[in-house]
């Protein structure tokens, strides 16, 4: 299984730091779909490896000189990392009221499909959708809370939602936004994982899947990172694409899996 568990990681993080969408939004829905641990593991570990992978893949990126608008950035990471508090809070407060995991998985995998079917068709229309170029601080730091709040309670770090805002509200390229959003992720996840640890609500986890997941984190960023050097923003799309349709159909799966079980 720890084989299992390292292969999922590291493939994720591979696509994810190409894509920009973190991996969280692949290993999340996989791994609830292989039904081997509790929600609340899951998205711990997928948190963890999408915080090793984002460090990664940002450095690499930022030291070979990729564009990033560090000032429009680094406020939605601002944002982000209060978002990702407050969806972590979110997160315990719906488990500990409705008692049941099986509920929140449900739950996570209905936004999931909602948030990326709407990126899908977004990306798939986005050459005709007049974007916009939003600059002002305040709307900034928002957009990244919302970002922060959605990507910390569903437990996938961050994922398609912040390629289509990104590219949408602030009219960045496929790279520029891939970029942009696993910075934006490094914040988010770093505060997500501090108030864990200091609210004593770190899952059971087992720590050879903890450690194999984020070595698989380690190296998915550095060979993501060199991979999207490399790649044209027309074959990144396309990946994106394939990808959200697959993690349509593996989140409908999830969904019935959860209801049945509940």
């Amino acid at each position: 299984m720890i084989v299992v568990f390292f292969a999922v990681s590291l493939l994720a993080s591979i696509v994810g730091s190409i894509c920009g969408i973190g991996g969280g939004v692949i290993i999340k829905p996989v791994l609830d779909a292989m039904n081997v641990m509790s929600v609340s593991c899951i998205s711990f570990l997928s948190g963890c490896t999408v915080l090793t992978m984002s460090v990664v893949s940002v450095y690499k990126n930022m030291r070979a000189g990729k564009k990033l608008n560090l000032r429009i950035a680094t406020l939605l990471a601002v944002g982000a990392a209060v978002g990702g508090v407050a969806g972590k809070m979110m997160f315990q407060a719906v488990k500990t009221s409705v008692g049941n995991e099986n509920f929140v998985g449900m739950v996570q995998a209905i936004v999931l499909i909602g948030v990326t079917g709407i990126t899908f068709v977004y990306t798939i229309f986005k050459k005709k959708i007049h974007t916009l170029t939003l600059n002002n601080a305040a709307v900034c730091v928002i957009v990244g809370l919302v970002l922060g709040i959605m990507s910390s309670f569903l437990g996938i770090g961050g994922g398609p939602i912040n390629l289509m805002v990104l590219g949408f509200l602030f009219s960045m390229s496929t790279k520029e936004s891939a970029l942009a959003s696993l910075y934006i992720i490094v914040f988010s996840q770093v505060t997500s994982l501090v108030q864990t640890v200091v609210t004593g609500t770190i899952p059971p986890v087992q720590l050879s899947y903890l450690v194999v997941m984020v070595i698989g984190g380690l190296l998915g960023g550095t060979i993501g990172s060199r991979i999207n050097k490399k790649i044209e923003d027309e074959k990144v799309d396309k990946l994106f694409m394939a990808l959200m349709f697959i993690i349509i159909c593996i989140n409908i799966y999830n969904t019935y899996k959860f209801a049945v079980a509940l």
